[in-house]
């Protein structure tokens, strides 16, 4: 999402703001109050479904077709009689206001409220998406959830378009900040709670991309090529549990083909994989253009087209009164998107615009920050820095003086006041515009080292960066890699960044500095992963993420030991672009267009290119453990201020597998620990060498000793058997083992599980 008045402007992929104009019609507009609904459907005892069948019997035909379908984008649109009473988000579909069935408005929620200065407030940024993940925290991802559902109900929407789950097959996708990680498990328990959160403001909850959009070049042409087996077992299994646990109201299909079909006309995807074999009783919304076809779509199960009305409406309409498509199917996709209404509250509790104060919303990003900063590196116990002792701080590179980068693209959320190198007052963002988050690093450690001298250099020059170094206590270098939807990066390396008439070249300024001063932090901001051919040289290196609304605070609060790093690393760090599954990105031809692009010729699609996904089973760390490809610092990586102890593991079997062990915190200091565990399967399942299969966060005082327990889904132990069409356990010997990184697992225990 979202390109600007799809599919016309398909060459150039673009969201503009609302114009001022626009935004003032819409703010001057009288807002009545709206007579109380009547009618059975009313009755909140009712179920859901009764609820929306009740409704159905007294809708019309035209009433129910424009429930279908969007309206257009009404942040590029004027106002018109069918988008006026939206609140100017990227998409809306018209209710029915004589039943007291609101319309569905709709905003880009990925890790806060998009364009909410064109609405006339700001929101919260929440840390990235992947940095919540770096949590392993369910509960976190509940609040990140629950805030954003809030400040999408204040600011006047009532469904998300956030609960990216796409499994980081790519790593350089550029929307990898957008996703939970490369496995499955984590991935899908986290989404659950995420869409938990939202869904508890009486907001429409929604998890996408379905499926396997894992990449950005061609995804509105690619071809996915993948097996079933190994389709359940990946991407699959992570929407899977998001679904069935997390019970969004409703699912966005992507733009990328999958074994041949359009996702968003793929009947294996959402026909026989999401609504029968998952039970989803919610509705199907296609991403943005993702809509191919009347027929076909709609007998595939896709229920609403977005943000347009190219299949949906009159094309719709015609094949209902001509019987092409029955009046039962029709009725099936209404029911689903009413159901779904009521199931979560959106007209039982109907928006109410209130101001929203972003403020409000910085400690629950400063504190999901803080749990998602990964220390990846600390020799010789550098960290944290000890303010009354150190006497000189060095802090260089990346706008670290005044800033701190955000994921771009349709989850950009605007900075409060504007973009923190960019002109004053400048704050509307704009499609693939770096922007930085007024955060400054600086200050956060100023303002914790108040004793120290603290300079900064802007870390453009080699020469003059490693001058600022020299001699300094201690060297704060930052360094990031900017990611957006519509692009993939080119690599996992550090890029080269224009400052000025400078080239700037991250990796050489990195290296310049730490040879003039070995005690130096390397604090990274990036979406996904990046190769560190410097690793050796820092004394201590922070992988920060895209830090949200309040990360400078959080990141200091981190580097100076007020808050202990529990974080892990929800992706794989490897050593190159070589060591990937895909060395090279599949990318298809470009193809041009003279003018618009008709809903025809886009109805045929772009030519398709091949994604084959011929590593099937072996995604993320289940790659590298199988190919035995050393890596530079393994999924569910991330080093303490203090130390952990595992002993005296057992696993119990019979209709769950229970697993008990001893954590103990062997240091001096406070801190969480995420406790993984992962099994081994029998050889005869041909499976990767081993699966995560359970892990729970466990905080502990100095010294202190628990015992855990965490029950494992026998689901999470088994394979996909695509004779059966169902999760298959192997019966033979499993091996469980127990620690604290997928490299780093000292407690081991074998049982036989039937």
């Amino acid at each position: 999402m979202k390109p600007s008045r799809f599919p016309a402007r398909l060459a150039v992929v673009a969201v503009a703001l609302a114009s001022a104009g626009s935004i003032l019609l819409y703010a001057q507009r009288p807002q009545r109050p709206p007579a109380p609904p009547k009618g059975p459907w009313m009755n909140t005892s009712l179920s859901p479904d009764e609820r929306a069948d009740l409704v159905l019997k007294e809708m019309t035909l035209d009433e129910k077709i424009a429930l279908l379908h969007g309206v257009g984008m009404p942040t590029d649109d004027p106002v018109t009689p069918e988008n006026a009473a939206s609140n100017r988000g990227v998409g809306y579909a018209v209710g029915v206001p004589r039943l007291g069935i609101p319309g569905i408005d709709m905003s880009d929620a990925a890790y806060g409220v998009r364009s909410s200065q064109a609405n006339g407030r700001y929101a919260t940024a929440l840390p990235a998406n992947v940095a919540a993940a770096a949590g392993w925290d369910p509960d976190a991802a509940y609040e990140y959830g629950a805030l954003i559902g809030r400040e999408l109900r204040a600011q006047g929407y009532n469904m998300t378009l956030g609960g990216g789950t796409n499994l980081t097959r790519e790593p350089r996708n550029g929307r990898t900040f957008e996703y939970l990680g490369e496995d499955p498990i984590l991935a899908g328990t986290l989404v659950a709670k995420l869409i938990e959160g939202t869904q508890s403001a009486h907001v429409i909850g929604d998890i996408k991309h379905y499926a396997f959009n894992d990449q950005e070049n061609g995804r509105n042409s690619g071809n996915v090529s993948i097996d079933k087996r190994a389709g359940h077992e990946s991407d699959l299994l992570a929407f899977e549990i998001g679904v069935t646990k997390g019970h969004p109201a409703a699912v966005m299909c992507s733009y990328n083909r999958v074994n041949g079909d359009f996702a968003c006309e793929n009947e294996w995807l959402l026909k026989d994989v999401l609504k029968k074999d998952w039970q989803f009783p919610g509705f199907v919304v296609s991403d943005w253009g993702g809509t191919h076809s009347t027929e076909k779509a709609s007998a595939a199960g896709l229920d609403e087209e977005q943000p347009g009305k190219f299949f949906y409406s009159d094309k719709f309409k015609a094949a209902v009164e001509a019987g092409r498509i029955s009046q039962a199917e029709l009725d099936e996709h209404i029911h689903r998107i009413l159901r779904s209404m009521f199931a979560v509250g959106v007209v039982d509790y109907p928006r109410q615009r209130a101001v929203v104060d972003p403020f409000a919303g910085f400690e629950t990003s400063r504190k999901i920050e803080e749990s998602g900063i990964v220390l990846l590196k600390n020799n010789k116990d550098i960290l944290p820095i000890e303010s009354g002792k150190v006497k000189s701080i060095a802090v260089i590179g990346a706008h670290s003086d005044v800033g701190m980068i955000s994921g771009g693209g349709s989850a950009q959320v605007d900075p409060i006041g504007g973009s923190a190198i960019l002109p004053p007052g400048q704050g509307a963002t704009h499609w693939q515009q770096q922007i930085w988050f007024p955060s400054s690093p600086l200050k956060a450690i100023q303002q914790r080292a108040p004793g120290a001298k603290v300079s900064f250099d802007p870390g453009v020059d080699p020469v003059a960066a490693a001058a600022a170094a020299k001699g300094a206590d201690v060297v704060v270098m930052f360094a990031y890699q900017w990611e957006s939807e519509g692009m993939d990066l080119p690599s996992l390396a550090l890029p080269n960044y224009k400052n000025g008439d400078k080239d700037v070249d991250q990796n050489a300024i990195i290296e310049a500095v730490t040879k003039a001063n070995p005690h130096t932090v390397v604090v990274l901001e990036t979406g996904s992963p990046v190769t560190m051919p410097w690793v050796d040289a820092p004394q201590a290196i922070v992988e920060a993420w895209y830090s949200g609304s309040d990360g400078a605070n959080a990141l200091g609060n981190v580097l100076f030991g007020s808050v202990n790093p529990s974080g892990k690393l929800p992706n794989t760090f490897p050593k190159s672009d070589a060591d990937l599954p895909h060395p090279t990105i599949s990318k298809p031809q470009a193809v041009h267009f003279d003018g618009p692009v008709s809903p025809e010729t886009w109805a045929k699609g772009l030519p398709p290119f091949p994604i084959n996904y011929d590593e099937g089973l072996k995604v993320g760390y289940k790659w590298y453990d199988a190919e035995k490809k050393p890596v530079l610092f393994p999924f569910g990586y991330g080093l303490s201020y203090t130390t952990y102890g595992y002993s005296d593991l057992d696993v119990k079997t019979g209709d769950t597998v229970t697993v008990t062990f001893k954590l103990a915190n062997t240091g001096k200091r406070e801190g969480a620990e995420i406790a993984e565990i992962y099994a081994e399967l029998p050889a005869s399942a041909q499976e990767p060498p081993k699966r995560l299969v359970g892990f729970t966060k466990v905080k502990l005082g100095p010294k202190e000793k628990k015992t855990v327990t965490v029950e494992i889904d026998r689901k999470y132990l088994s394979i996909w058997d695509e004779a059966k069409n169902a999760w298959s356990l192997v019966p033979g010997e499993y091996t469980f083992l127990v620690g604290g990184s997928s490299d780093k697992l000292p407690e081991k225990k074998t049982v036989s599980l039937q």
